[in-house]
C-alpha cells in the first residue's frame, strides 16, 4: 500500500491548516499508512543537532520512511542557516516515493527568504509542487472569532 502525492496548504494563521493536515494524517493511519507529523522547526532543529554523520543518517531515515510526512508551520519565522539544505534533502529523497504535506502561512514566493537560500527553496518547491495539490484556504482565524464571541456583550 503506497501513495506519493503531495499537498501544500497555504493560508493565514488560525484558519485550520494544521487541523486539516492532522486529520488527513489520522485517516492515513486508520488506513494502515505510517505517518510522521513534525513542525518545520522541530525537524530542522533535530537534524541540525546531530553531531555525527552516522547519527544524521539514522535521523534522516526517520523522515524518509513514513508513507506520509506532515511538515507544519512553514513560514512562521525565518529558519536558521542550513535549513534549506536539510529540507531540500528530505524533499528530494521523498520526491515521487512518499507523500508529503506542508502547511504554510506564507506564499511560496517568500520561501527563499524564509530559508535564507533561494536556490534550495526553488529546488524544494520544484519537487514539492510538481505533483502537488496546492490548497489555498481563506477566512478569518477561528481563535480570533472565538475570542470576539467570548468578549461580545450579551453572550
Amino acid at each position: 500500500m503506497t501513495f506519493c502525492n503531495t499537498a501544500e496548504l497555504i493560508a493565514p494563521p488560525g484558519v485550520g491548516k494544521s487541523h486539516l493536515a492532522q486529520s488527513i494524517g489520522q485517516e492515513a493511519v486508520k488506513a494502515g499508512f505510517v505517518v510522521l507529523y513534525r513542525s518545520v522547526f522541530d525537524l530542522v532543529r533535530e537534524l541540525m543537532m546531530e553531531p555525527t554523520r552516522g547519527a544524521e543518517g539514522r535521523l534522516l531515515k526517520k523522515y524518509l520512511k513514513p508513507d506520509l510526512l506532515i511538515i507544519d508551520d512553514m513560514g512562521l519565522k525565518i529558519l536558521p542557516p542550513q535549513s534549506g539544505e536539510i529540507l531540500l534533502e528530505i524533499i528530494m529523497r521523498r520526491y515521487e516515493n512518499r507523500a508529503t504535506i506542508m502547511t504554510s502561512n506564507r506564499p511560496v514566493e517568500e520561501w527563499g527568504k524564509l530559508l535564507s537560500d533561494v536556490p534550495a527553496a526553488s529546488a524544494i518547491l520544484d519537487r514539492l509542487l510538481h505533483h502537488a495539490e496546492v490548497i489555498p484556504i481563506t477566512g478569518r482565524s477561528y481563535r480570533l472569532q472565538q475570542g470576539a464571541e467570548r468578549r461580545s456583550p450579551g453572550k
